[in-house]
């Protein structure tokens, strides 16, 4: 049954859309068979409401598209708990004040909202975007380690967002802590090989060659001419001592055939980009910065 699958709840028009009319739905609450909550939101029977039916009600007050967000999807995902009387609901149009919910308004594209218990929610990456506009750096990346915790992770990443919205509110503390942890687990190669063609995009730099083979080794990018090679560093993916000493050997190799490696970070594209570009121009011999 639909209530059974929504913690008990249901809104109006889902019973008009199941062919149940006004009448039957009037005879229903006079009959205490349904108990009206919202507006447009009924409960079934007489069951004590449960934080997961109060979220589950504030969610179809908002209407079609609202999914929980914030600090109440925090709350619901386990990364973040919260003691805010009001539940946290984002909608894709505007709504009028409700008792007890907070309304946000914003369009989310279908990758950033999921169901989590039944309950329409924003996913794992926007809710902690939505609550990096809320909380300190230090908080955030609790929640972020949280999520790592619970392997909380789908394919858009907090990466993503931050070049979706690179102005939203919130930015700053998501980018904050990304620092702070060096972009930990969050950040892959995949994610540093993207951020670095575009970064050479940009700045204008020669486009060289990604994933060349060079002496029996591929490297992340070369420039043949200038014998340069760039080997993109995630620390998801370079922290261990295996690959400590993988990285130092690769790098001797390189050197002793003339070839200088030049190891970029995340840390660097992103706060650093500048000078990274700079230096490499001169490591290039290309003087002339990009406007």
């Amino acid at each position: 049954m639909l209530a059974s699958r929504q913690h008990g709840r249901v809104a109006r028009r889902q019973l008009l859309a199941l062919g149940l009319g006004p009448t039957a739905i009037h005879y229903r609450l006079t009959r205490s068979r349904l108990h009206a909550g919202y507006r447009g939101v009924y409960a079934l029977g007489h069951a004590a409401p449960s934080r997961e039916g109060r979220w589950m009600a504030a969610v179809l007050a908002g209407g079609p598209g609202a999914v929980l967000s914030h600090r109440s999807a925090g709350a619901l995902w386990l990364i973040r708990p919260t003691g805010a009387s009001k539940i946290d609901v984002t909608t894709p149009r505007g709504q009028h004040p409700r008792p007890g919910i907070r309304f946000h308004r914003s369009s989310l594209p279908e990758d950033e909202v999921t169901k989590e218990a039944g309950i329409p929610v924003t996913t794992v990456p926007r809710t902690l975007f939505d609550l990096a506009a809320l909380l300190r750096p230090r908080q955030l990346e609790r929640a972020l380690g949280e999520a790592e915790v619970l392997q909380l992770w789908d394919e858009l990443s907090l990466l993503d967002l931050l070049r979706r919205y690179p102005r939203r509110q919130g930015t700053r503390t998501v980018r904050a802590v990304l620092g702070m942890r060096e972009a930990g687990a969050t950040i892959t190669k995949s994610d540093l090989e993207v951020l670095f063609l575009e970064f050479v995009d940009r700045t204008g730099l020669p486009q060289g060659q990604a994933n060349a083979e060079i002496e029996g080794l591929e490297v992340d990018h070369a420039w043949p001419d200038a014998r340069v090679v760039v080997e993109l560093d995630a620390r998801s993916t370079h922290a261990t001592l295996a690959a400590f000493e993988k990285d130092r050997e690769r790098d001797r190799i390189l050197l002793a055939a003339g070839w200088r490696t030049v190891r970029v970070t995340w840390r660097q594209l992103e706060f650093t980009p500048d000078r990274l570009e700079a230096d490499l121009r001169r490591l290039l011999g290309v003087d002339t910065l990009a406007a």
